[in-house]
């Protein structure tokens, strides 16, 4: 069992969730706990309600930069001792628990600073809308704490308890939302050939889309999924003037996704212009593909050789979407799970709650890396 500082810090965090963007009471008690373990710097408001702690040690070396997620999930959660407080609003997908075992980190390297080098704890916003890292990432002051390796964990219920799952190259998919909007013009209902119905283009996009998934070896994984669809309104007498498709834009590669991007724009142009209707495409929720790094996964391995952690190197990337891509982007870093439990509730269900024993394993994790890295002990 973790100790009991931890145990109360991820419960606390647990009970207080916010949401994406808005995590300003998550921050300021996270820098409150820090301020109580004297990082030798601090850096606040970071990319929004970002905040960075910052270790050094005695001789020069590289920046490791360990990171974690701020922000809850809108989802109603089921009963538990430290319910969240907030309706509708839930830390149901581990972020608690990350960001309690990187304050787990902080009080290790308050009694025991790197040899060299510095490490970064970065506690980073809106992780779940894609927009946080990279709004860390061009927040000027980020040059100062630029790291020569990033490295962050996320926790995978499916997975045997403690066991690290990871690959190099592409580990998790680039997406994007797709919104596209149809404009006709609306008719009485018994009169339909008088108006513009967007229904047969809208019905022709869904059946377009759908047919976009493929994982064939020569083009990638390519994935389009239908989240949602409206047409018209609830009425018996008038025909649609308007419909809206959603879609969710996955692939395991920058230049997919571009392609992907591509066709998805061609088919919506195409059905709409065929039946005279105008069309308009917003894109939201963007996250880069998270390539890892081969030479960041073999100091991960050793560290978890070191940390007696058992690792299974996956052979496809996984289709979740994370933005840390935006960091492995700029330096070489690896996103890699922490198996939560084969029977573990899945992420972002009302059942879900971070598994209180896994933060030790993630802290010891961190600490074999850190060591690895920065104290010379490969």
């Amino acid at each position: 069992m973790p100790d009991d500082v931890l145990l109360e810090l991820r419960r606390r965090l647990h009970s207080l969730p916010e949401l994406s963007g808005g995590e300003a009471a998550t921050s300021a008690l996270i820098r409150d706990f820090l301020k109580g373990h004297q990082p030798d710097r601090m850096v606040e408001d970071l990319g929004g309600h970002g905040l960075a702690a910052i270790f050094r040690g005695e001789k020069e070396g590289p920046t490791v930069l360990l990171r974690c997620e701020l922000d809850a999930v809108p989802v109603w959660e089921s009963d538990r001792p430290h319910q969240s407080t907030a309706d509708g609003v839930a830390h149901a997908c581990g972020h608690d628990g990350h960001m309690a075992i990187l304050c787990g980190m902080a009080r290790q390297l308050a009694q025991r600073r790197p040899e060299s080098g510095r490490v970064v704890l970065l506690f980073q916003p809106a992780e779940e809308t894609g927009a946080g890292a990279a709004a860390v990432s061009a927040d000027p002051r980020f040059a100062d704490i630029r790291p020569d390796w990033a490295f962050a964990l996320h926790n995978l219920p499916g997975y045997p308890f403690g066991q690290i799952v990871m690959k190099s190259g592409p580990m998790a998919c680039a997406s994007r939302g797709l919104m596209a909007m149809l404009g006709g013009k609306p008719a009485h209902a018994a009169w339909p050939e008088t108006g513009c119905s967007p229904a047969l283009a809208l019905g022709r996009i869904v059946t377009a889309l759908d047919g976009e998934n493929h994982t064939d070896s020569k083009e990638g994984f390519a994935q389009a999924t239908i989240v949602h669809a409206r047409l018209g309104e609830e009425v018996f007498g008038t025909t649609p003037a308007e419909g809206v498709v959603m879609a969710t834009l996955r692939s395991d590669s920058e230049a997919g996704m571009e392609a992907l991007v591509a066709r998805a724009r061609e088919i919506v142009q195409r059905e709409a212009e065929a039946s005279g209707l105008t069309w308009a495409i917003e894109w939201r929720d963007i996250f880069p593909a998270t390539i890892n790094d081969k030479d960041a996964c073999d100091h991960l391995q050793g560290a978890a050789r070191e940390a007696d952690v058992d690792c299974r190197i996956l052979e496809e990337p996984m289709r979740a979407s994370e933005d840390f891509g935006h960091f492995t982007s700029l330096t070489p870093g690896v996103l890699f799970g922490l198996g939560s439990g084969e029977n573990h509730p899945a992420l972002h269900t009302r059942t879900y709650d971070f598994p209180d024993d896994l933060l030790d394993v993630g802290l010891r994790l961190w600490r074999a890396l850190i060591d690895r890295l920065l104290n010379d002990r490969q």
